[in-house]
Formats: structure tokens, sequence, C-alpha cells
């Protein structure tokens, strides 16, 4: 085939490369993405709701490896083989869009958002500049100014991160920035030692920003919450006191709107006073919490929120957004963002450009290359309007609370606490342990309980649910509600799958 192109006229020959016409076959690629694409609607997209179909094919590691023929070799394969790959790899995947998988803070398919990814995949954007991602850019602008309304907020500044614990070192990045400029060329060197606050409840990211950011995990006070998991004002302004006594130059509260295990809400209100009172940002990472905001009826658990400086918020959890979309929101709409984070590449953010450059974001952002992520929550918006992204938190809360009821009437369920969001925490006591004196040797058991049902219910693939171990209590489970996919039929069917799968324990 060489030797056909070479003769031809007009054929380039550079180091021994054949220059003219393409090296990919687009006829062929087409087709392979026409076969790719009906196989995905065939076994993901019209499966998304049919609760007959498996959460999981379950296999273990060294099975699947063997299954899944992972070896990459010196020849490609054919394309009939990359699609039974394809389809391999759709069956042994969990399956995140099915009624019955609660296993995360996302669940579920929102069809607008998935064709808004395909979108992206397919053009491959990086938003950064105006010129190369000219849509996409305002796309995230009016997105933004969007969530900052629902925070309350007149004005404010933003940007999509892929995750809200990279939103969280952003907004801890930034309260540094604010309180000691001089950091961004000086550095570490000659600065007192920072302390910032979260709850004992907070996200792990916390932890982890800090010693990303050399502040150190040791200086991250952790507040005391009371029973709900919230955190306990008084107890804050305790240690803002403490860290001032030591010499220590606090500059930064972090609150939490929806605790990744409890849902518990921090007091926005009272803990801004004490921000207010101390000259501390405030951040409040509502990554999970923050949808709350859409709906008139429980948007009083963020009560608040409008005094934040800066609010982490994803939409790919309880709105179904997809995986990812986290924005950062800041109340400071002087440039902080550009400030704190610009490098002034000048082979990307020209300042002679022939268009208004304030539309070239990118400096905003640690990153480069940057994913469209608004995109996917824009057209989802759009497509259901304001009203039906409410009813998707409304009804999500809804069945969390028919579940809860429900456990109140069944014998061998017992709840941790009552909820205020889509966090519903039980235990199962097996009818072995029912009359068992409560004591040491109780809770020992009853923490093997939730482990051994997870199993089965894996191995089974008829559902997926979390446990875990908290604050001294022994593994329960936690159960999360989110997918407009999800009915009161199971609901039911969790709590029976839970007694039958335990019946012999």
């Amino acid at each position: 085939c060489k030797q056909e192109m070479f003769q031809k006229k007009n054929a380039v020959l550079v180091d021994g490369v054949i220059l003219n016409g393409p090296i990919m076959d687009s006829k062929a690629g087409e087709k392979f993405v026409e076969e790719a694409c009906k196989i995905i609607m065939e076994e993901v997209v019209q499966k998304a709701d049919d609760v007959t179909e498996k959460v999981c094919e379950w296999q273990a590691p060294e099975k699947l490896k063997q299954i899944l023929d992972l070896e990459m070799r010196d020849t490609g394969e054919c394309h009939q083989k990359i699609l039974q790959l394809c389809r391999d790899v759709i069956k042994y995947s969990v399956k995140t869009n099915h009624p019955r998988f609660f296993n995360q803070l996302y669940a579920g398919i929102d069809y607008y958002s998935l064709v808004a990814r395909f979108i992206t995949e397919a053009l491959n954007p990086s938003v950064y500049t105006y010129e190369v991602s000219p849509v996409f850019l305002l796309v995230e602008e009016a997105v933004i100014k969007k969530m900052i309304e629902f925070i309350g907020w007149e004005e404010g500044d933003g940007i999509f991160n892929p995750g809200g614990s990279v939103s969280n070192m952003y907004a801890m990045n930034l309260a540094r920035y604010k309180f000691c400029p001089e950091i961004k060329e000086k550095g570490l060197s000659g600065l007192p030692r920072l302390v910032l606050f979260a709850s004992e409840e907070c996200h792990y990211s916390m932890k982890k920003a800090a010693s990303f950011l050399g502040i150190g995990t040791e200086n991250v006070y952790f507040i005391k919450t009371d029973e709900r998991g919230k955190m306990i004002p008084e107890e804050l302004e305790k240690q803002v006191q403490r860290a001032r006594k030591e010499g220590s130059a606090p500059f930064l509260v972090c609150a939490t709107a929806g605790t990744t295990v409890l849902g518990a809400f921090d007091p926005l209100d009272k803990i801004a006073d004490i921000c207010e009172k101390y000259g501390l940002w405030l951040h409040v990472d509502a990554s999970w919490g923050g949808s709350a905001l859409i709906s008139r009826k429980h948007r009083r658990l963020l009560h608040g929120i409008h005094r934040a400086d800066s609010v982490a918020w994803n939409p790919h959890k309880m709105l179904l957004a997809g995986i990812q979309c986290c924005a950062l929101l800041v109340k400071d709409n002087s440039g902080l963002l550009k400030k704190c984070y610009s490098a002034e590449a000048a082979y990307l953010f020209q300042q002679d450009k022939f268009y208004d450059v304030s539309y070239d974001t990118g400096d905003k952002s640690i990153q480069c290359s940057r994913r469209p992520d608004a995109f996917k929550f824009w057209l989802m918006w759009k497509a259901l309007g304001t009203t039906g992204l409410e009813e998707r938190v409304n009804r999500a809360l809804a069945l969390a609370r028919y579940l809860v009821e429900e456990i109140k009437k069944r014998e061998g369920f017992q709840l941790l606490l009552e909820p205020e969001y889509a966090n519903v925490c039980f235990w199962y006591i097996p009818p072995s342990l029912r009359k068992m004196e409560d004591g040491p040797e109780f809770w020992q058991k009853l923490h093997q309980v939730a482990p051994i049902i997870k199993e089965r219910m894996m191995k089974k693939g008829s559902m997926m649910l979390g446990y875990q171990p908290h604050w001294g209590k022994v593994n329960f489970f936690r159960q999360v509600v989110i997918s407009p996919q999800v009915r009161r039929e199971d609901m039911d069917f969790l709590l029976d799958e839970i007694e039958l799968l335990a019946k012999d324990l």
C-alpha cells in the first residue's frame, strides 16, 4: 500500500514516512463510532431504569483481568474485538444509573447532561481562552452568574474545577492569599503559623488541602460537633481565641453544608458572626448540600450562606449534572481569583488580541487544559428549568423521609438519628441479636453485620448500599437518595433485601 501511494503523483516521503493523505481511515472510524454508540444506547441508556438488571456483575480482580484481556500489544486489534471489549467494560462496570445504586453521593442518569457530555467529548474543547472555546466560556459565565444568585450574592466570581476537593483547596489558598498576598511571590518563609478551622465532620479534603498547600494538617483545628454532626459555634470561638493566644494567625473557617456521612448542615449564620468578629474568611463546603438552594422548601438548610466569602457546590451530586461538575464560587468580584492564580502566560493570554480579553478566564485556574463542565449543567438547566431541578431535590428528600418512616415500622431496623437531608443512616439488627443484652459483645457482633450484607448484595448484584463506622459507632448503613428514577418501591425493596440477605445471621 505504501509503494502504491508513493508512486502516486506528488507523493512526499520524509524520514521513511509518506505524508500524502490522512493516516486514519475516516469511514471505518465513523462506522466504529456508530456501532459503539448503539451499544451504549442499548446496554446503558435503555437499561438505566430497569430494576431487573444487576447493579454490578461482580468479579474478583484477578478474574476480571482475565476476562477483559488488559494487555496492550504492538499491533492493533480488529473493530469487532474492540466492540466486544466495549460490551465487556459496560457489563462488568457498576451501573451508577441503576435505581438501586445508593452507594455514593451521586447516582442516576440525566439525558440532557449525557448529550452535553457526548457533544463536549466529540468537540474536545479546553476552556481557557475565548478564541478556542467561545461557546463554553460564555456558558460557564452564565451558569456561575445564576448559581451566585441562588447563594444570595449581588455579584461574584467563580470557576468550575475537577471535584469538590479541588474547590476546597482553591478556597483555602484564596483565603490565604487574601490574608497575606506576598505569599504568591515570597512563599512560606517568614509567614506566621497559619491556622484554619473546620468541624470534626468536615470532608477529608480539608486535611489534604492543608497538607498540599504547606499549611500542615496539625494547623487544622477541628471543632467539636453536636449530636447531629453540626459544628458548635461556641467551640469554634474558643478555638479561635486559643490560636490567637498561642501566637498563631487564624485566617479561615471551613463550614460544611451537607456532611458526607450524616448529611449535617453547620449553623452558617452563627459561624459567620464569629468570622466577622475575628476577621476570618468563611468558606462553605456545600459540595453535597448546595443543591438544596434550588428548592424553596429546603433552602432554609443553608440559611446564612450569603454571608460566606466562598462556596463549593457540586451539581453532579443531587442535581445529576454528570461527573464531574463542580464549582467554586467567590463573593469577591475585584479579580481576586485571577490575582491569586494568574501566571500571565504570554502564549495564551496575549493582551493585544482582536477581542475582549476579559473573556480569557483561564488565568483564574491552576489548570491549563480544563473541561467545559458547566455545559452539562447548563443544557440540563435549559431543558428542565429551575422548577424541574427543584422537583428533583424535593422528591429525593421526600423519598428519604418515606424510608425513615418505614425503618421505624420494621423490627430489626434502627435509625442513628433523624436525617435533615438525603442521608439515611441506620443499623440492621438480625434476629439472633435482637434479644441480646446491650453491651460490648452486642456492638462487636453488630459491627460485623453490615460488611457481610454488603458482600452478599454485591455478589448478587441486587443493589449497592454504603456502610461505615463513625465516631465510635459501629458499622451502619448510609443510604442516599438522589436519582429521580428511584421509586417508593425501591425503598421497600431495599429494606426487604437487607432482611433477605441477613436472615441467617
